[in-house]
């Protein structure tokens, strides 16, 4: 019996050994450069900002432990180049304040499976409100970032073609 457990207990150190290794080897978690500064109305808009969004879009990602272990880093990677082809802080892509409060009016962001991990990302009514008045008055009437579909170079820091800004037909 105490010859099963030990086997049992070497085969999960292996496999975990196997899941660290593959997850820090194969996966590609990036932070490119900055390229775009916004100018937030206020430091209370931008913290909202960074606990809530910047995770995914933008080039400041904060990777915890678990995204270096497979197949958990798989997912994030993925999570987070999708999030940053559909909007960037980062490099001011598809900036459209309209589309953000839309998806933090409807709760689809942040994303429920992130906020489990994040607490911090899960603002309360007076957050999310605060949140939203902060985000119209940074962005309304100003640059609102490229266009969707034009993907600047560097958007998603996969080095996409240079596109155009809004107003610029």
């Amino acid at each position: 019996m105490a010859k099963i457990i030990l086997i049992g207990l070497g085969l999960a150190l292996v496999v975990t050994v196997l899941m660290v290794v593959i997850g820090n080897l194969a996966v590609e978690r990036t932070n490119p450069p900055v390229t775009h500064t916004i100018n937030w109305d206020s430091p209370e808009t931008e913290r909202l900002v960074r606990a809530a969004c910047f995770d995914c879009h933008s080039h400041e990602t904060r990777w915890p432990w678990y995204a270096h272990v497979a197949p958990v880093a798989f997912l994030l990677a993925d999570d987070v180049s999708n999030a940053r082809r559909e909007m960037n802080f980062s490099t001011g892509y598809h900036l459209d304040v309209d589309e953000m409060v839309e998806k933090i009016e409807n709760g689809e962001m942040p994303l429920p499976n992130y906020l489990m991990l994040h607490p911090e990302a899960n603002l309360s009514a007076e957050q999310k409100a605060q949140l939203i008045a902060g985000l119209r008055t940074t962005f309304r009437g100003s640059f609102q970032g490229f266009r969707r579909g034009s993907d600047p170079q560097g958007a998603t820091g996969e080095g996409s073609e240079q596109g155009e800004a809004e107003g610029d037909d």
